[in-house]
């Protein structure tokens, strides 16, 4: 061998030797970074310090010899920092209770008549509730279908102030006495810390919409009132931002909680927004809690639906959510998004008849004697088992 193949083999030897080397440091700083994690949280400090960075990286361009710039050494070290911190914070996911390796979450439960988890479950109802005789017409016509849980907004968030916003606490009492009449649990959104107490009187379900997916007051609130939570994702929100939203919900005692993915904020304008199906077999892998998809507020129109709710029952989702008005031309509020009671019946038909919703079948006997059976619905519900 040459001379000059020898040098080449020895400094080859020495590039190796120093790749270990930097191999060696990477791992021992993020074992340091470990223990510095360790002492934020018990300290309560984040673990993210952008001051103390920016620190590291300027005494980095100080010290900086060359041959390599300070604007490269500053962006490796920057992915090194990044990297560390992506680290520690997915330990840290991993000891999230609503984590999917942790052992704490209880991922099944029954609301009412409906087994949470345990079978493909369908939410339906109005958009907003506007009187007692259409969701007296929604409920009936949705029961008749098998649906078990009843949808209605009685506190609606619209984006313009002149819109309807609700008919509010009259509406809770309207949407629970219809939903019970046809033995249907309730599921209402709740927008303000200080109506949680108020909605939970009337609904089985608290619905935190997309746009309070951040009002971490209003999730801890919900948290501690003793009902299942049903959390929307964030118009651009990621899985991650979703699931740290939830945990405030179970630190705060409250593990029956429902994640709905709702569709997220993009350049399209054929659909309100853009449904993000992937979500779903991805979320499956990060939680053991339930996963809804909300069809209607992704679409914004009601053609697409039953190829929208095909394709989340197909992806693995544990249930749907969809808007239905007993007169979707005069809704006032999302009336183009809403089915008739008939094209859901049809959509519903069609899902059932794919496999992809279980068949028609009755829990209670709606032609049992009426006192019998109403006290049987309130023994179910009181409990949330069917004894």
């Amino acid at each position: 061998m040459s001379t000059t193949k020898k040098k080449l083999e020895e400094l080859r030897r020495k590039v190796e030797s120093i790749n270990l080397e930097i191999l060696r440091n990477l791992n021992e700083r993020a074992k340091i970074a470990e223990k510095i994690k360790t002492i934020k949280q018990q300290l309560g400090l984040p673990l993210h310090d952008p001051e103390r960075e920016q620190q590291m990286l300027q005494e980095i361009v100080e010290k900086n010899t060359g041959p390599f710039d300070n604007a490269f050494l500053v962006r490796i070290f920057k992915e090194i920092f990044r990297a560390s911190l992506g680290h520690m914070e997915s330990e840290t996911r991993d000891q999230m209770i609503v984590s999917i390796k942790s052992d704490s979450v209880k991922s099944f439960f029954d609301v009412g008549l409906a087994r949470i988890g345990k079978e493909k479950i369908v939410i339906a109802g109005p958009c907003a509730v506007e009187s007692e005789e259409q969701m007296d017409k929604a409920a009936k016509g949705l029961s008749e279908i098998g649906i078990k849980i009843l949808r209605g907004g009685a506190f609606k968030p619209r984006t313009s102030p002149y819109s309807f916003q609700g008919l509010g606490v009259e509406g809770l009492r309207i949407l629970h006495e219809a939903a019970r009449r046809y033995s249907m649990a309730v599921i209402t959104e709740v927008m303000d810390t200080r109506m949680v107490e108020k909605v939970a009187l009337w609904s089985d379900i608290l619905q935190i919409g997309a746009r309070n997916m951040y009002n971490y007051d209003l999730l801890r609130e919900v948290g501690r009132a003793g009902k299942p939570v049903f959390l929307k994702r964030g118009l651009s929100a990621t899985l991650d931002e979703l699931l740290w939203s939830a945990e405030y919900i179970a630190l705060e005692g409250e593990r029956r909680i429902i994640l709905c993915d709702r569709g997220v904020r993009t350049f399209t304008r054929e659909t309100r927004n853009t449904l993000d199906i992937s979500s779903v077999p991805v979320l499956k892998t990060m939680t053991k809690l339930p996963v809804f998809v909300d069809i209607s507020h992704a679409a914004g129109r009601r053609d697409i639906l039953c190829s929208l709710a095909a394709a989340a029952l197909a992806a693995g989702a544990d249930g749907i959510m969809v808007e239905v008005h007993p007169c979707p031309e005069v809704a006032l509020s999302d009336s183009s998004q809403q089915l008739s009671i008939a094209q859901f019946g049809e959509m519903i038909e069609n899902l059932r008849s794919r496999g992809l919703l279980p068949p028609l079948k009755s829990i209670v006997s709606l032609t049992a004697p009426t006192g019998k059976r109403e006290r049987k619905i309130e023994e179910i519900f009181e409990t949330g088992v069917e004894s």
